[in-house]
């Protein structure tokens, strides 16, 4: 395949942004004007947006569900080069989405080399690779209702740890250099689990894949306070993430999904906490309203997004070494995936760029003085900011749509899709 091989026409993308670039050379040069008001220069900002990147889920891009029925939607991928397509569409409307994070068994394919080869036609590379021992595949020996790396039965546990093994050596093949473990143990009655010998068989559990790892390789340990055990979870927040971690090595690190934690809980605070322990691993990008809703990133809380990403640009600031992985992971059950992908992905972009706007001396300043007022005053302020055109210039510099979503219906690709990909039937229930 070739190297430059386009999903959509480029023609197209061209002639959608023709309609737009007057109007964006104006809105460009007035919001320069703005920031160099405040000292900043808009053109080493856009060089530090463009060079930003996040992951697209390969299970984002087909519809999601809830816990009663999943809907499906039109041209759904039949399998993983489908979903590599649609993860190219996003990443030639945008230019933001340079790798995909795939998910085992959902994404096996015979010939790795292959899908490498699709991918990289498609501008595309491999980031982290995730597991799967929270549901049971057909012919699985030993079944995870009661759990799995923590599982009570040793035989379970050794599977468990038996597939993420798998999931290496799939990701070494693909040039991956992460492996993020998520597991749904824990318990939904009082008394059914017993919570410090489950953590421990966890831990060893862990330690068995931990030594696995090839030398540049990560292990992204992710949380989650419930769901589908109820009660409890094994690893249940950043405490448990950041304990287990510690006990690992320095090669194991926490991930945060922005869904997995409580209403109402100091995300921000958290991430300044892992940074300071060298314990960051990444993200998984997505909102939420009442609990792990995987909702568009921003959709609800945007603010809360650009708190987390002024954490993170304060730690680049003051020369903190951390390498945080980027992910978006989101569930779509009423709207086009691919047109919630690209969404969430701006919406990413957009919080990081309004993060670089914030005044650091000043509010360096106003923290000292303990000038309350004043330094959240510079946080809206920077939040406050329009930088659409900003954004717009970085995709149009980069041959990416200005306005992906309207270049994306233009194109009749999703109609396309529908025609070429059979129907998929609706399932009983399933939330991914």
């Amino acid at each position: 395949m070739s190297a430059t091989q386009h999903l959509i026409d480029p023609a197209l993308i061209a002639a959608e942004n023709a309609k737009h670039a007057a109007h964006l050379a104006s809105d460009y040069a007035h919001l320069g004007e703005q920031l160099a008001r405040r000292g900043l220069d808009i053109d080493a900002v856009r060089a530090q947006v463009a060079a930003f990147g996040v992951a697209i889920p390969s299970w984002g891009v087909g519809t999601g569900g809830t816990r009663f029925a999943r809907f499906p939607g039109p041209g759904e991928p039949r399998h993983v080069f489908d979903k590599i397509d649609d993860c190219g569409v996003i990443q030639q409307l945008t230019r933001a989405t340079p790798t995909v994070s795939l998910h085992i068994p959902w994404d096996l394919c015979s010939d790795w080399r292959e899908l490498r080869e699709a991918a990289a036609a498609r501008g595309l590379a491999f980031d982290a690779m995730n597991s799967n021992t929270f549901s049971d595949q057909p012919g699985q020996a030993h079944s995870y209702k009661f759990g799995s790396l923590s599982h009570t039965d040793a035989a379970t546990r050794a599977q468990a740890v038996e597939h993420n093994l798998a999931c290496i050596e799939i990701g070494q093949q693909l040039g991956s250099k992460a492996l993020t473990v998520w597991v749904g143990d824990g318990s939904n009655f009082p008394g059914q689990q017993h919570f410090r010998r489950a953590f421990d068989r966890y831990l060893d559990s862990a330690r068995q894949i931990y030594a696995a790892l090839p030398g540049d390789w990560r292990m992204m340990l992710e949380h989650k306070i419930c769901e589908p055990a109820f009660y409890s979870t094994v690893i249940q927040d950043w405490g448990s993430s950041l304990l287990a971690a510690q006990t690992l090595g320095p090669k194991a690190q926490c991930l945060v999904d922005l869904g997995h934690h409580a209403p109402n809980v100091n995300i921000e605070l958290i991430v300044a906490r892992l940074i300071a322990a060298g314990k960051l691993a990444g993200f998984h990008f997505n909102d939420s309203k009442y609990g792990d809703d995987d909702l568009d990133a921003g959709s609800v809380s945007p603010y809360r997004l650009f708190l987390v990403f002024n954490e993170l640009v304060a730690a680049a600031h003051e020369g903190v070494a951390f390498d945080p992985a980027y992910m978006l992971d989101q569930s779509h059950n009423v709207t086009d995936p691919i047109e919630s992908l690209m969404t969430s992905a701006v919406q990413v972009q957009r919080s990081y760029a309004q993060a670089l706007l914030v005044d650091r001396a000043a509010l360096d300043a106003a923290q000292d003085a303990n000038d309350a007022l004043t330094a959240t005053h510079l946080l809206k302020a920077a939040f406050q900011t329009d930088v659409t055109p900003l954004l717009q210039r970085v995709r149009a510099d980069a041959g990416a749509a200005i306005d992906p979503v309207g270049a994306y219906r233009a194109s009749g690709w999703r109609q396309r899709m529908a025609a070429q990909r059979p129907a998929s039937r609706a399932g009983g229930g399933g939330i991914v």
